[in-house]
């Protein structure tokens, strides 16, 4: 049995039946604004959820390579099973909610990340990955690869996170180099249209410190925070799985009336911001609500947005969410009549939008060169970062979507040359090596 706490209060339990099941359940007399998720108001009858955990707690559970060395380390102690992890990473979820065994500390004394020295000098990359190791064997609380492997070159082949009581530290990796950088310059460009994470890089480009923004100045946990694949109830693994339409429906039924009209624009705005920055990894985590309150939900400042056709194995990625059944970077006048009868913004007001985006791609435009310049490493993927904008930007202009007249690009912009062409090795699954080639 774990214990399940919303703001430090204990307020139900959360026991995992079998190897397929999992039973959250209130206490008694707790307060209707305690609820665990906008999905599971308070209530006498336990929630039985026909899966590993509920997808509050889903959330929360690392993916990928994270996930695998959590269950390597801890799966010959406490089980590999996600119930058995969340006992392990639970004090450290993003959002109000906090999932501990019985009697353990919500809050066990912390030695404070140096984020100074994580941007700082000229490897920072080396820098997060010595954290990452003096993390792996301390008790800081909060950072949830305090359990990852000791090995000191963890950061320098895998995108890593770090999660601490104020931020969030994301390092580069050799599969997606510069993508640190990459995200900073593209959430430059968001933060001039709406909402978003405040984001710093490091002086070499590899590492991205992300303010939280669900907590207080103090680092104190004050909002809720639940991704659409909570809020549709989909497994994290299922996060391309879902439509803009369905996430529509989910602000209806979430997001206050007073609230839902701004909530539709700036889903609107996000969508153009996807399509002109060229960023494929827009799915159903990197999307979410916040709140206080239920009379209190809007969207989250936007994260987690890059250009990913800046990598050559992305290049040919579609959008990750799809609308009116389709993924495509060509949507046509489609686009305008969806955003217009699923989002209510009317194309006069979308024309608006996609120019101001233009103007803040333009103005972030010298900082990519800048970038490109002061790190040799950066060129090609910047090249390919600005090339993308110019096609994203470009594809919206046509007349077949908004009839703008297209853009004009700064002289240095419009001279940079084509991008190196590479070629992406295909991965063959199930041939072994030892074959012959035919």
């Amino acid at each position: 049995m774990l214990h399940v706490h919303v703001l430090g209060k204990l307020i139900g339990t959360l026991e995992s039946r079998g190897d397929f099941a999992s039973v959250m359940a209130y206490r008694e007399n707790v307060s209707p604004q305690d609820f665990v998720s906008l999905t599971m108001p308070v209530r006498d009858e336990p929630y039985v959820w026909d899966d590993t955990l509920h997808p509050i707690f889903q959330m929360n559970l690392p993916e990928g390579y994270l996930l695998q060395v959590l269950q390597e380390a801890y799966g010959p102690l406490i089980g590999a099973s996600p119930h058995a992890l969340l006992a392990v990473i639970g004090r450290s979820m993003i959002g109000r909610v906090q999932v501990a065994p019985p009697g353990a500390a919500l809050d066990e004394p912390a030695t404070p990340l140096d984020v100074a020295e994580l941007l700082q000098g000229d490897n920072a990359e080396a820098a997060f990955a010595l954290r990452v190791r003096e993390h792996a064997t301390s008790g800081v609380s909060g950072v949830l690869p305090k359990f990852l492997d000791t090995q000191v070159r963890i950061a320098q082949h895998t995108k890593t996170t770090l999660f601490t009581h104020r931020h969030i530290v994301k390092g580069s990796s050799n599969r997606l180099p510069y993508v640190a950088l990459n995200e900073h310059l593209c959430m430059e460009v968001v933060r001039q249209m709406m909402p978003a994470a405040a984001t710093e890089v490091s002086d070499d480009g590899q590492v991205l410190l992300v303010h939280r923004f669900d907590v207080d100045a103090d680092g104190q946990r004050c909002y809720g925070l639940e991704d659409f694949c909570v809020l549709l109830g989909l497994r994290s693994a299922a996060k391309y799985e879902t439509t803009w339409e369905r996430i529509a429906r989910a602000v209806g039924h979430h997001v206050p009336l007073a609230r839902r009209a701004e909530t539709n624009r700036q889903l609107a705005t996000l969508i153009l911001l996807n399509y002109a920055l060229r960023n494929a990894d827009c799915h159903a985590k990197n999307i979410a609500l916040r709140y206080t309150s239920r009379e209190d939900v809007h969207l989250a400042p936007a994260y987690d947005v890059i250009t990913t056709a800046a990598y050559p194995e992305y290049a040919s990625s579609p959008p990750g969410i799809s609308f009116r059944g389709r993924k495509t970077w060509a949507p046509g006048d489609q686009l305008k009549t969806f955003l217009t009868s699923t989002f209510d913004v009317p194309a006069r007001d979308q024309v608006t939008l996609v120019d101001k985006i233009g103007t803040a791609m333009l103005g972030v435009a010298p900082a990519v060169l800048a970038a490109m310049e002061q790190h040799p490493g950066f060129r090609e993927t910047g090249k390919r970062m600005l090339l993308s904008w110019h096609e994203g930007l470009s594809g919206l202009h046509d007349s077949r979507v908004y009839a703008m007249p297209d853009r004009i690009w700064g002289e240095a912009v419009k001279q940079i040359s084509d991008a190196e062409e590479v070629t992406v090795p295909r991965n063959i699954i199930g041939r072994s090596e030892l074959l012959g080639r035919r």
